[in-house]
């Protein structure tokens, strides 16, 4: 009998835009007077017991590594003599045949380009040899007290050797800061992956607007999203799925998912797949019944009438909050025409009164992290878009019962979102595979009825 063939895994990605990544942060830091950043990933934690959530890497770590195993520390030298090290599990066959397959340092440095791989046990030995001499350490301290405790160490330890004649370094330097000014404008393989996962989260959504019916719940729904998303190769949701029926949908952060969908409700679905560490975010509202009712309608056209000022209003220059100015001005003047605000639209929009039926911005940057790196303002002004840049477009209208709200209205609650890259001249919406139309929702939902 024939040996069985082992099973395969998932091809690694192309390799050379994380090198290049590592390169380009070894420049920034060369040019910010050098030194040495030492970035960790994210660690393994435990769900009950003696059982972990399932692992995900850290974004930070990630980016400049393609190393999707925990226990692992990158370490760059800048300088005259640029160096670039991997601390990584060692291989160990007892803990593979329970966990699965590890690199091991030698594996890991060939296969992901670094000039030395150690195991992750030589990190607390030699990275004070690496800080010794170095003016500079670049790391993100604050967010794990266990990694501070490795970091400071290993600085007092280099501190230690002063009078042998050893300079330790005199300063530490922000370096999730300076990765945030480079994950903030996406090269053209991850815009690839990203184009990848926006497809494979608008056909999950096609998926569920044709599974949706009154008298099934929320929940099931949500698994038609995490099978479409599974089966077309995403690793995992990029965020816990929101399938909000009726008044669900005017709480905005609701992920129970556990209410039966009533006929002549809507549903708000955001949910977004995670392909290759890259996160998709997609928001669609539709009748649970196929067919808007004519108050739905009216405020899902304003929306909608948002959305597209929003769009608009993403361009290489724009400041990043001009889309959601463009979203509250036809938002409000939605609101004042449908008699649910009152007065002047400068003077809704000054008073801040939309908010009570919008309440939240119309966007976030979009990377590694569905809510991804980067600052929104420089020196106390809006960041200007660029080209490369990516964010989400969502503005979205919310209404709860209230005595001064006709009851027509009540418990409507709509978000329209896509995912936009910043191109030379606007923006191209790479999230647009969904219907969003009132007559194309409703065709497509008609079909899958007669299917």
């Amino acid at each position: 009998m024939n040996a069985p063939t082992p099973p395969t895994t998932v091809p690694s990605p192309d390799l050379a835009p994380f090198r290049a990544r590592r390169e380009r942060l070894l420049a920034r830091m060369q040019a910010a007077g050098g030194g040495v950043a030492v970035l960790p990933t994210a660690p393994e934690r435990i769900r009950n017991r003696d059982t972990h959530y399932p692992y995900r890497h850290d974004s930070y770590f990630y980016y400049l590594t393609a190393f999707r195993e925990p226990e692992a520390v990158v370490v760059l030298v800048a300088g005259e003599e640029p160096k670039q090290i991997l601390f990584c599990r060692e291989k160990n066959e007892e803990r593979e045949i329970w966990d699965g397959h590890r690199h091991g340092p030698d594996a890991a440095r060939e296969t992901f380009g670094f000039d030395e791989a150690w195991t992750i046990g030589d990190l607390e030995k030699r990275l004070p040899d690496y800080l010794a001499g170095q003016p500079l350490v670049w790391a993100s301290l604050g967010y794990d007290e266990a990694w501070d405790a490795t970091v400071l160490k290993a600085l007092n330890t280099v501190r230690g050797k002063a009078r042998a004649g050893v300079t330790p370094p005199h300063s530490i330097r922000d370096l999730r800061a300076e990765l945030d000014e480079m994950r903030l404008v996406k090269d053209a393989a991850e815009l690839a992956t990203m184009r990848r996962a926006a497809q494979i989260s608008a056909a999950a959504h096609c998926r569920a607007m044709r599974a949706t019916r009154p008298g099934r719940f929320e929940y099931e729904i949500e698994a038609e999203l995490l099978h479409a998303f599974r089966s077309a190769g995403s690793q995992a949701p990029a965020y816990t799925s929101i399938v909000a029926g009726g008044a669900n949908a005017c709480v905005l952060h609701y992920i129970e998912n556990d209410c039966r969908l009533r006929d002549g409700d809507l549903l708000l679905i955001d949910a977004g797949c995670e392909l290759d560490g890259y996160a998709s975010d997609i928001t669609r509202t539709f009748p649970v019944n196929g067919r808007f009712s004519a108050a739905q309608r009216e405020v899902y056209e304003i929306v909608l009438a948002a959305q597209h000022a929003t769009r608009d209003a993403t361009r290489p220059g724009a400041h990043w909050n001009a889309p959601h100015e463009a979203a509250v001005k036809v938002l409000a003047q939605g609101l004042i025409d449908l008699g649910l605000l009152k007065g002047s639209l400068d003077g809704v929009i000054e008073s801040n009164a939309y908010s009570r039926f919008y309440m939240h911005r119309t966007g976030h940057w979009l990377g590694m992290d569905v809510h991804d790196a980067g600052e929104y303002k420089l020196d106390g002004e809006w960041r200007p878009l660029a080209e490369g840049m990516v964010l989400t477009i969502e503005p979205g209208c919310y209404i709860r019962p209230a005595d001064d709200v006709p009851e027509r209205f009540w418990n409507i609650g709509i978000r329209i979102e896509d995912d936009a890259v910043v191109t030379a001249d606007g923006c191209e919406l790479i999230t647009s595979d969904v219907p969003k139309a009132v007559t194309d929702i409703e065709a497509l939902m008609r079909e899958a009825s007669h299917g």
